[in-house]
Order: C-alpha cells, then structure tokens, then sequence
C-alpha cells in the first residue's frame, strides 16, 4: 500500500545532528533504506519535515519504517494511506455505490 510519510525532527534533535555532522548521513541512510517513490523537505510549524511517499507491503513493515526517524531524531512520526490518480479511477465504482446507499 502506497502511503505518506511524514516526519517532524524536533529542532534541539536536528539542530544537534546538523552540529555534530550527521544531519545529512542519517537522513541519506534512512532514504537508502526506504527507498521511497518521492522525498520533499520543508518546515513545518518551525520544524525540519520530511515527506515521503513509500510503497509498504505489509502493516508489520510500520515499525521498522519509523523507527530510524524516532531513534535518530526522537521525530514524530505519521504515515497515511495515499492514491495515485489511476488508483482514485479503480475506486470510483466504490464512491457511486456509497452515494447511491447513503446519500
């Protein structure tokens, strides 16, 4: 299942990775490991953010997916079910068959 990723690095926990030179290594490590589809870095609320979009195969990858951003970073840490277009058009089908039962 494709989903979204996001990840917020507390800025005492990024601006003491960016001193001690491991801010970049880390990240390019987790990337390496996850490989996902797309990766964009933003702040968010005052904090260094990461969004990614990966492609899990099975829930009990979760843990193994997060955890590198919680050890490395003490990040907070959301993941989201996410759809390509082609994927809202298989699921269309569903959307009409909710709007004639309950709408």
């Amino acid at each position: 299942m494709r989903c979204l990723l996001k990840a917020s690095i507390p800025v005492e926990a990024g601006n003491a990775k960016a001193k001690d030179g491991t801010l970049g290594s880390l990240i390019e490590s987790i990337l390496a490991e996850l490989k996902p589809e797309a990766a964009y870095f933003l702040t968010e609320k005052g904090k260094r953010t990461a969004l990614l979009f990966i492609d899990l195969q099975d829930p009990s990858q979760i843990p193994a997916v997060v955890e590198p951003f919680f050890l490395a970073f003490n990040a907070s840490v959301k993941i989201t079910p996410a759809m390509t277009a082609e994927d809202l058009m298989k699921g269309a089908q569903g959307i009409e068959e909710a709007v004639k039962k309950y709408a």
